[in-house]
């Protein structure tokens, strides 16, 4: 038990020291693109560093494989050399005993990842989103679902227009059942416009048969004054992609709210193979952890007398990093429909562990 308790607390302190520098890394590069890229718009340094602290997050989640595969490297190189790997085989203690405390706590904190720092790093991620979107266009626009429907807003100098569609189609081209709210730039009520559909061309909606009221005019009832139309075209600077970037990005949501989005997003038309991969994928993060650490010990288990030690650490840095580009291609595919949802985020975590399974066997029995 006190080796057991050993190994865990020297594999905490490791991760917390490797996941430490990633963060302090991406936000110090997160910082300086954001300083570049909205250079126009004069932010100090504290602003820049806000924003980079809010992105950061989510960059270093993304990294959790490859920050316990490198804690598990130096955990058994540091025994190895220590010779503390040939006391604890000496005294009888096999290759898997010596694994199951850090595995136990990769799972750990591969549970506090998803149920914990996936929300957080959700919020501040949606929070920069929507800081840096006034930058770029100098208006606002918000996305979101409801049970009944899509709403949309987009803000400028101008004024205010508020969306509402009962469905979409599944690249956000067109809308159905559809009504838009006018505002001025002082939040007056200006406009309301019901159509049977809206379709999203270049630079404008062109909307169907619907009727039109204009509000706020003195002396003016807007029911009286309504006018019907066949035909109607309204200038937008939203575009297909800007909508399916809102509601296809999966990182800016909650892993507690992601079920009741995918439902929402499911009625409203809209394709739910992307969200329904990253869920499954944030579920079987403690298995991947718990694979990325037999991983990072398959390596570096060897007594460090026995030579070649760089050539292991290489080879071991090199299987992390194919596991992470193999789980983000298996992502795509997943997201695009090519292979089930579930081997697109369950396969490559599953394979990893039987993989490394095998090499620490195969690295303690020769």
């Amino acid at each position: 038990m006190t080796l057991h308790l050993y190994l865990a607390r020297k594999f905490f302190f490791r991760f917390l020291a490797i996941f430490s520098g990633f963060f302090v890394l991406s936000a110090l590069t997160d910082a300086t693109s954001i300083f570049g890229a909205y250079e126009a718009a004069n932010l100090g340094i504290l602003a820049t560093l806000r924003l980079a602290l809010l992105k950061a997050p989510s960059g270093v989640v993304q990294l959790l494989s490859i920050i316990v595969v490198l804690s598990a490297l130096t955990l058994y190189l540091g025994l190895s050399r220590n010779s503390e790997l040939v006391a604890t085989r000496a005294a009888g203690q096999s290759a898997l005993k010596v694994l199951a405390a850090p595995i136990l706590v990769a799972m750990v904190l591969g549970c506090i990842a998803v149920a914990v720092f996936n929300p957080l790093a959700a919020i501040a991620l949606k929070q920069f989103e929507t800081e840096t979107g006034r930058y770029e266009t100098g208006t606002v626009s918000t996305f979101s679902l409801s049970r009944t429907g899509l709403w949309l807003r987009q803000g400028s100098d101008q004024g205010q227009t508020v969306i509402f569609a009962k469905r979409a189609n599944f690249d956000a081209t067109r809308l159905s059942g559809v009504t838009f709210f006018e505002f001025s730039e002082y939040g007056t009520a200006i406009r309301r416009i019901e159509a049977s559909f809206a379709t999203l061309s270049d630079g404008a909606w062109q909307l169907g048969p619907g009727k039109l009221w204009e509000v706020n005019k003195q002396g003016e009832v807007p029911d009286k004054t309504a006018k019907s139309f066949e035909n109607l075209r309204l200038n937008s600077e939203l575009t297909s992609d800007q909508i399916l970037e809102s509601f296809g990005d999966p990182t800016t949501i909650s892993i507690w709210d992601m079920q009741n989005f995918i439902q929402r997003l499911d009625r409203s038309g809209f394709s739910t193979n992307r969200h329904k991969v990253y869920y499954q994928i944030e579920l079987a993060t403690p298995v991947l952890l718990a694979a990325m650490v037999m991983l990072g010990a398959a390596f570096s288990m060897r007594h460090a007398r026995s030579g070649g030690t760089g050539f292991m650490v290489m080879i071991t840095v090199l299987l992390g990093l194919a596991v992470y580009i193999v789980q983000d291609f298996a992502e795509i595919l997943g997201s695009n429909g090519a292979i089930s949802i579930m081997a697109a985020a369950w396969g490559p975590p599953m394979a990893t562990l039987f993989l490394a399974l095998g090499l620490v066997l195969h690295m303690e029995d020769g």
